[in-house]
């Protein structure tokens, strides 16, 4: 795995964490930054922080497109993966679309369920589909 690629775990494993406890991400980021050695890639930071920012909009455009699924219903390692992947899908103009996908259909075949890489991907392709019509902040 990739040093970005075990970044976006982490960052995954943050945003979960927080989901279930129902806590602030960043709480959680600043925890782990204080007990992790070596220290966090700061990439994981930048993915929670930009994930955190956006949040609300994040949340809205997966509410709208993922047909017949709310996000309090999708799998909460899904959820995640989806804010990340939509995160950098429209707000990380270094990582190649392809990339962003692809890491999130990864993550979701070793740690979700086995529709989870499917509806991931499906998803995530709509919201590339649909980028250029967005207004982003």
């Amino acid at each position: 795995m990739t040093a970005r690629g075990k970044a976006r775990k982490k960052a995954l494993d943050v945003l979960f964490e927080a989901d279930m406890r129902g806590i602030s991400a960043v709480e959680v980021l600043d925890a782990k930054a204080e007990i992790v050695d070596p220290p966090l890639n700061p990439y994981t930071s930048e993915l929670v922080w930009g994930v955190v920012e956006h949040a609300d909009r994040i949340d809205d455009l997966l509410t709208t497109y993922s047909q017949g699924w709310t996000l309090d219903r999708m799998p909460a390692v899904d959820r995640n993966l989806l804010r990340i992947g939509t995160y950098e899908l429209l707000w990380s103009d270094d990582v190649p679309a392809a990339v962003a996908i692809s890491e999130a259909v990864e993550l979701a075949k070793s740690l979700s369920t086995d529709e989870s890489p499917s509806f991931i991907n499906g998803l995530l392709a709509r919201i590339l589909e649909i980028k250029p019509h967005l207004a982003l902040d």
